[in-house]
């Protein structure tokens, strides 16, 4: 007999292979799409706001977004595998040190702002091929790497051209002062 667990976990892995669920985290800004029916006609609503809380616990897994509508702060929550959702988007990600970010409830203007979080790749990308593949290719590679090379020595260069010629009219003042 199957517990309740593995039904649960059995109708998780069905929605989210229908699904594309992104990953987002508190502080993001979402925008959730909402089916509503009315009468015969289904429609869908967008729901833009910070997502407040989320919580995980498989099938029942849910997140709160925070929008203020009109002056007023509207709260929803929604049920992250529920069918009334639609669609998820990430709009905006953001930076913060709380999983629940109940305070922002009574915060309103700039004090409600939320820092963007900024993804940084450093380092040169480069795509790793296997070795059966066109040598010709790696070339390509090779050379490329090789051009930002010579480029950032020249951007450099003239850093130090320009360090030096400040440096000269520097003296040159301090001799004019004496």
């Amino acid at each position: 007999m199957k517990t309740i667990e593995e039904i649960n976990n059995l109708n998780v892995k069905k929605i989210q292979s229908e699904k594309k669920l992104p990953k987002f985290f508190p502080g993001d800004i979402i925008k959730v799409g909402v089916r509503i029916t009315e009468g015969k006609r289904d429609r869908i609503q967008y729901f833009e706001g910070v997502c407040i809380a989320k919580k995980s616990r498989d099938i029942n897994s849910s997140f709160t977004v925070r929008k203020i509508s009109f002056g007023e702060g509207v709260e929803r929550t929604f049920a992250l595998y529920s069918p009334i959702i639609d669609s998820i988007k990430v709009i905006r990600s953001g930076e913060v040190r709380r999983a629940k970010l109940y305070y922002l409830r009574d915060r309103t203007g700039k004090s409600a702002r939320i820092a963007e979080k900024i993804r940084k790749n450093i380092g040169i990308e480069i795509d790793l091929k296997s070795e059966n593949e066109n040598d010709g290719n790696l070339n390509e590679t090779e050379t490329e790497t090789g051009i930002k090379k010579e480029e950032t020595k020249k951007v450099e260069a003239q850093i130090e051209v320009k360090k030096e010629s400040s440096e000269e009219l520097k003296k040159e003042s301090s001799e004019e002062k004496k």
